[in-house]
Order: structure tokens, then sequence, then C-alpha cells
């Protein structure tokens, strides 16, 4: 592709970073996607995004499921594509957006794995003796215990927690703000953390949770160390900050029904996101109904 045609790619990061206010972590998968785009227009001799057409995107997507890519991997390449012909148009670098009319191939749809109660009283049942493990108590307990994603979680302020009105400010996707309830035991965790952060930040760290170095934490440790607390508790399956997050969403649905609240609580957008955790709440009923209910039992073979 042209040069000129390349730079359109740093000022849509640019727009991106200063106009959509999206983290880095984001703006670089944008561009990642894009690059595959990229690739794909110089194999083609496509010299400018006003040459790409929609059966030129129909075949960049059947060239991906060619190479093996999922479905769900081709339909976030084709959304990045779509945000940036919104933007060459918002440019007038663009007449038309030829990803409108193209989809990705079918995709099943993953479940999001959960622990269940058991599970999770099984982990939790720690009695912190140290400033580690503490925090890492902190951690697990309010990621349960208000469904945190684990960006907002490593973003994070001391002032952001509101121990007496037992709530936490959350800046999620989109830098939109959202105030969750904490629970008393995530509560008495975060209170427990607190009297011991003080040893560990430095002076002028807002952080609540910092590592030994006194900084706030990265994501990649907060995933090191709940790995590390997922084996001491013997769970049979990985542990990482989102199980927790999923976790939380399904056994509140479980309880109370209640998709609109839960919606709100994660901070999802668009309700049809929450409404994966009705299938888990379906399996779970399912898996009550056959264990109870005196039509499903299978029936014990009876010995003569």
């Amino acid at each position: 592709m042209r040069t000129s045609a390349l730079e359109w790619l740093d000022r849509f990061e640019s727009y991106l970073r200063d106009e959509r206010r999206m983290s880095v972590h984001t703006i670089v998968n944008y561009r990642r996607d894009l690059n595959k785009i990229v690739e794909f227009c110089r194999s083609r001799a496509i010299p400018d995004w006003s040459e790409l057409t929609v059966p030129m995107v129909r075949a960049y997507a059947s060239w991906r499921h060619r190479s093996g890519i999922s479905g769900r991997s081709i339909a976030r390449e084709l959304s990045a594509l779509r945000s940036f012909y919104r933007y060459l148009d918002r440019e007038d670098i663009v007449r038309i957006n030829p990803t409108v009319a193209v989809h990705a191939p079918k995709r099943g749809r993953t479940l999001p794995k959960v622990l269940d109660v058991d599970q999770i009283n099984r982990l939790l049942k720690v009695d912190p003796t140290d400033a580690l493990a503490a925090r890492d108590v902190a951690i697990m307990e309010l990621l349960y215990s208000s469904g945190l994603r684990l960006s907002e979680l490593v973003k994070l302020d001391v002032g952001d927690v509101d121990m007496k009105d037992a709530s936490v400010r959350v800046t999620g996707k989109g830098s939109k703000m959202r105030v969750v309830p904490v629970g008393r035991k995530a509560l008495r965790a975060l209170g427990e953390w607190l009297d011991r952060r003080n040893a560990w930040a430095k002076g002028s760290e807002r952080a609540i949770f910092v590592g030994k170095l006194g900084k706030r934490m990265s994501p990649r440790a907060v995933q090191v160390r709940l790995r590390s607390w997922g084996i001491k508790a013997g769970l049979d399956t990985g542990l990482h900050p989102h199980k927790l997050r999923h976790s939380f969403a399904s056994h509140l649905l479980e309880s109370s029904g209640n998709l609109r609240a839960v919606q709100e609580l994660l901070g999802h957008s668009d309700i049809s996101t929450t409404q994966i955790y009705t299938h888990l709440d379906f399996q779970h009923l399912a898996k009550v109904y056959d264990q109870a209910h005196p039509r499903a039992r299978k029936k014990v073979a009876k010995v003569s």
C-alpha cells in the first residue's frame, strides 16, 4: 500500500487515543488486526483504502478462514476494519464502507467456565498470615464480590473504595464509570490489606494493589498470583481473573434471575453480552432437574 494510505492508520490510532480515550491495550489490538488487512492488500496490490471493495473484504474473510483463524477472531478483525472505515468516512477519505455487508463465518458459542460455590469457598478459605496473602485474598474477594474486569481492578486507587458505603467506583471500557457494591467478606479482606498496604506503597502511589516494590500491580502480576492460588486450592481448572468475574455473574443470575441488574453490575453496554450467562443458568437448572425430578432420574436395575 502507498505510504499515504498507511499514514491513516497512525491518524486512526491518535483518534482512538485522544478522542475515544481508549486504553493502550485496545489500541494495540486494533492496530494488530488492521495490520492483517494491510498484509492482505499488499498481496493483492490494492494501493489505497478507497480501492478496497465489498468482494475484496469478503475475500479477506475467506482467506483468514482458510488459514484456520476462528470465526470470533475474524469477526473482531472485521469490526476493527469497520471502525476504521467509519473514521475514514468522517475524514472524507472514502465514500463507502466496504465492510458493512460482510460478516464473519458463523461460530459456535463458547460458554465461559465458572467455579461452583464449593470451589469458591475452598479458594477463599484463607487466613492471611502476611501482607502478600492479605493482598491476594483481597484481590480474589473483590473480583468475585463485584465482578470486576482485570483491567478495572488494577486501575483502582485507594479513593475508589468507600468502606462505609460498601461500594467501589470502577472505570470500565470506554472510560465509563460505574459504582458497584462490595460484599461483607470482600470489605473485610480489603480492610486487612489496607492496614498492611502502607508498609509497601511508595509515598505518592495511589493504587490500592501494589507489589513489593511499592508500585501499582500489573495485570500480568495479578494473573500469576491467581494461578498460584488456584493450584494451592486444588482446582481442576486454571484460575484467572475473568473466571472469578464469570462466576460472580453466573451465581448472581442463578440466585436472582435479574438479567438487567447483572448487566449493570458487569458494565455491559449491550444486554446480549450478558445473556450468555442465561445459558449457564439453564445448564445448572437442567442438572438439578436431572438429579431431582422423578421422571428424569435414571432407573437403577433391580437385582433379582
